[in-house]
């Protein structure tokens, strides 16, 4: 990857966007991006710099975000990388024996092919890479 990766975002996992939102746009002045839908959760990012905070909620209650918050109440859920070519990145985890979830890139929100990392190959963080 002739790129270096970057933070693309911060996923943070809440049970109610209205009620999050308030602390950016009330303290930090920032102003969210229009909704998104994917993997059964309404996202809302916020600009940061060249990265952002996603805020996560569920739509469904047998969702990812819904089970995240079921176990593990409010909070970080995930970071995502930014790298030069997820597909390259991909065989690198496979060749190095990192357990994918994604074994192939999927579209996530904003179009772009993300693919997810298991925790358990990752010190206990969930990563998302996308390009």
């Amino acid at each position: 990857m002739a790129d270096r990766p970057r933070i693309a975002h911060v996923g943070i996992a809440v049970p109610d966007l209205e009620a999050a939102l308030d602390f950016y746009r009330e303290v930090l002045g920032v102003a969210p991006r229009p909704p998104e839908q994917a993997d059964g959760a309404a996202i809302v990012s916020l600009p940061f710099g060249e990265s952002d905070v996603e805020l996560l909620a569920p739509l469904t209650p047998d969702g990812p975000i819904a089970r995240f918050l079921a176990r593990r109440g409010p909070g970080i859920h995930h970071i995502c990388y930014r790298v030069a070519d997820l597909d390259e990145a991909l065989a690198a985890c496979r060749g190095a024996g990192y357990r994918l979830i994604d074994e192939a890139p999927r579209i996530g929100a904003g179009g772009r092919r993300i693919a997810f990392v298991h925790p358990k190959a990752t010190a206990g963080i969930l990563l998302e890479l996308t390009e």
